[in-house]
C-alpha cells in the first residue's frame, strides 16, 4: 500500500504533494513501483498534529482520488476518521476507506462504509493523534490492542461491513511505546488470530526505527522499513503500508524466491 500524503505537515514527507498535481503524479509512480494500493490522505496523524475539518481535509483529496481512481488501475483508499469524508472518496473512486480511529472517530462511519460496499481496514488507536502518547498504558500491549481491535471489527461487521471486505491494523506507533511496538510485531499471528481478518501493518519510516538504529534520515528510516516489512509478511500480514514502495516489492520478491527454493536451486 502506497502513500499519498496530501497534507502540509505529515511526519515523513508533509508539503511535498500539497500540491493536487504532484500528489497524483506521486500515486501514479508508486503504482508503477508495485503498489497493490494507493493510500490517499488529507489529514496528519503523527503524535500532536492538529486536526482538519471536514471541507479542507475534502478539498485536498478527491480531486487526487478521482485522478488515481480513473488512471492508476489499481484501488484507491481514503485515509480518514471522517464519514463526510469517506462518502465523498467512495462517491469520487475510492475502493476502501483506511480509518485510523477503527470507527471511534465519527459514529457514522461504519454505514457510510457498509452502504458503499466498500472495503475498510480499522486500526487501533488510543486518545486522538494529539492525545494517543499519553494512552500508551498496557498491562499486556498484545491482549489488549487484540481485544480492542477485534472489538472493533465486530461493530464493523454489525454496522453491516462484509466481513470479507474488513481488514485490521494493530497501530504501530499509535498509542505505543517504541518497546510495545516492538512486542506488536513479534506477536502478529497471536494479533491475527484474535482479530479473525487479514492484517495491514505500517511501520513506514516510523520514529521507534530511526530510535533503534540510532540513525534518523530517510535512507536509515527506509532500510529499517523494509526489514519490518519482511518481519510482517512472514508473520502473516496482507498488506504493508509505506513510503518507498520499490525498495519493499524488491524485498518480496527476494523473499518469495527464497520461499519458493528447492533443493536443487532456485525455483523458476
Amino acid at each position: 500500500m502506497g502513500i499519498v500524503n496530501v497534507t502540509p505537515d505529515s511526519f515523513s514527507d508533509g508539503g511535498r504533494f500539497i500540491d493536487a498535481g504532484a500528489a497524483i503524479r506521486h500515486g501514479l509512480a508508486l503504482a508503477a513501483a508495485g503498489a497493490a494500493v494507493i493510500d490517499v490522505g488529507g489529514e496528519s496523524t503523527r503524535p500532536g498534529a492538529d486536526p482538519v475539518d471536514a471541507r479542507e481535509e475534502a478539498r485536498r483529496v478527491l480531486p487526487v482520488i478521482a485522478a488515481l481512481a480513473d488512471r492508476a488501475e489499481i484501488p484507491v483508499s481514503v485515509d480518514t476518521t471522517k464519514a463526510e469524508v469517506a462518502r465523498a472518496a467512495l462517491d469520487a473512486g475510492a475502493a476502501v476507506v483506511n480509518d485510523v480511529s477503527g470507527g471511534t472517530a465519527d459514529p457514522a462511519m461504519l454505514g457510510v462504509v457498509a452502504g458503499a460496499g466498500a472495503a475498510y481496514i480499522a486500526m487501533h488507536m488510543r486518545g486522538t493523534p494529539r492525545t494517543m502518547q499519553g494512552e500508551a498504558r498496557y498491562a499486556d500491549v498484545v491482549a489488549e490492542v487484540g481485544d480492542e481491535l477485534r472489538d472493533r471489527v465486530d461493530r464493523a461487521v454489525a454496522a453491516g461491513v462484509d466481513m470479507r471486505a474488513l481488514f485490521a491494523d494493530p497501530g504501530i506507533g499509535f498509542a505505543k511505546t517504541p518497546e510495545q511496538n516492538l512486542e506488536i510485531l513479534r506477536a502478529l499471528p497471536r494479533i491475527a488470530a484474535r482479530v479473525g481478518v487479514p492484517l495491514v501493518v505500517g511501520t513506514s519510516r516510523k520514529s521507534f526505527l530511526a530510535r533503534l538504529l540510532a540513525r534518523d534520515d530517510t535512507a536509515g528510516r527506509d532500510d529499517a522499513t523494509i526489514a519490518t516489512t519482511v518481519w510482517c509478511f512472514e508473520a502473516g500480514a496482507v498488506l504493508v503500508r509505506v513510503h518507498d514502495v520499490e525498495g519493499s516489492r524488491r524485498a518480496l520478491e527476494l523473499l518469495d524466491t527464497i520461499e519458493r527454493a528447492n533443493v536443487g536451486g532456485v525455483a523458476a
